[in-house]
């Protein structure tokens, strides 16, 4: 697996670039932390607690385009808003989300199983009016929540640390900023900020392979909700997206993950380098149709004139000219005059 060199940025806009990659950073936590608060109080006043989540969700992705946008303004570049935000307009977006979630679903099984073998996994299911209501809920709350942190890691802020830096050091950092925020998570361990490290990295290829955040979208949700709602168990270690299964895997933490989930789980390494490995395979169309730059004809127009003897030789060469011949019936003869016999 390789990345495509970036087009090198010239010195003098380095520093622009990284200006832009702090102050896009610096928003999003601060936006994250706004739509938080205001979802909170729109819940309460409302009544609408099962709901805050999607709230939040929502009003985070809205914050993020308004402080992109004019951030890109700023910059002196004009773009429409789904470019800035890295879901550029293609007749494959619907397939790559798609191909991206079938990864992403694939991915949680693989790093399910494991437990399944070797531990022990307790379902419950819940199936009230309620229980069904709420996991549409956390379906649509996954869905925002989803596109809400790919845009905050590997929308804007992403490109811009690219020009800056390269695309190896660009996804390193921000692989290793994706992981640390998830420290933060309930029951987080060394190995759970690791396995969030790679699939920092696994959602940076996921970019680079098609330069938009379609794939990485889906493949960031069917992870999520594989996980916590078809599997029931924690993502993340929360544990408020199982309405309807409802799963508690019982042994060692290094096979289960514990509290955390499978992302804390030892197994869950080789899972995420499998859809690595399966996604820079799948999209090679996507790669050559979207990353390779166009063959564009370059260099002078030279025209030679061909040398004299050459030129001689196509005259002698030529063919004699045409001779017409003309019919040997007399021209002047009636057409009503009946012919002999």
């Amino acid at each position: 697996m390789a990345f495509r060199t970036a087009t090198p940025t010239p010195r003098s806009s380095r520093p622009l670039q990284i200006a832009l990659f702090g102050a896009s950073i610096l928003w999003a936590f601060a936006a994250g932390e706004l739509a938080t608060s205001a979802a909170r109080g729109i819940s309460g006043r409302f009544n609408l607690q099962a709901e805050q989540t999607l709230i939040s969700s929502i009003l985070f992705v809205f914050l993020l385009a308004v402080g992109f946008s004019l951030l890109q303004a700023i910059s002196g570049q004009r773009a429409a808003l789904r470019d800035v935000l890295g879901l550029p307009s293609r007749s494959t977006a619907r397939e790559e989300w798609t191909l991206g979630a079938a990864l992403g679903w694939g991915a949680v099984l693989l790093a399910v199983l494991p437990i399944a073998l070797f531990a022990s996994l307790h379902v419950r299911f819940w199936t009230s009016p309620r229980s069904f209501l709420l996991l549409f809920i956390n379906l649509g709350t996954l869905l925002i929540a989803a596109l809400a942190e790919e845009i905050a890691f590997r929308g804007y802020p992403f490109r811009r640390l690219i020009q800056a830096t390269g695309p190896i050091r660009a996804t390193l950092l921000l692989s290793c900023l994706f992981g640390l925020v998830h420290a933060g998570n309930p029951q987080a361990t060394r190995i759970s900020v690791a396995i969030t490290m790679l699939a920092g990295v696994l959602f940076s290829v996921a970019w680079f392979r098609t330069h938009g955040l379609w794939l990485s979208w889906g493949l960031h949700f069917a992870w999520n909700a594989s996980m916590g709602i078809l599997f029931g168990l924690p993502v993340s270690g929360l544990d408020n997206f199982s309405s309807v299964i409802d799963t508690r895997a019982v042994g060692p933490v290094w096979l289960t993950g514990g509290t955390y989930g499978p992302e804390a789980a030892f197994f869950t390494l080789f899972a995420i380098l499998a859809a690595l490995l399966a996604l820079v395979v799948l999209t090679r169309d996507y790669a050559w149709n979207y990353t390779h730059p166009p063959i564009i004809a370059a260099g002078y127009e030279v025209t030679i004139a061909p040398p004299a003897a050459h030129t001689a030789m196509e005259k002698a060469a030529a063919p004699p000219p045409l001779v017409q011949i003309l019919p040997t019936t007399p021209q002047t003869r009636s057409v009503i005059e009946t012919p002999e016999r």
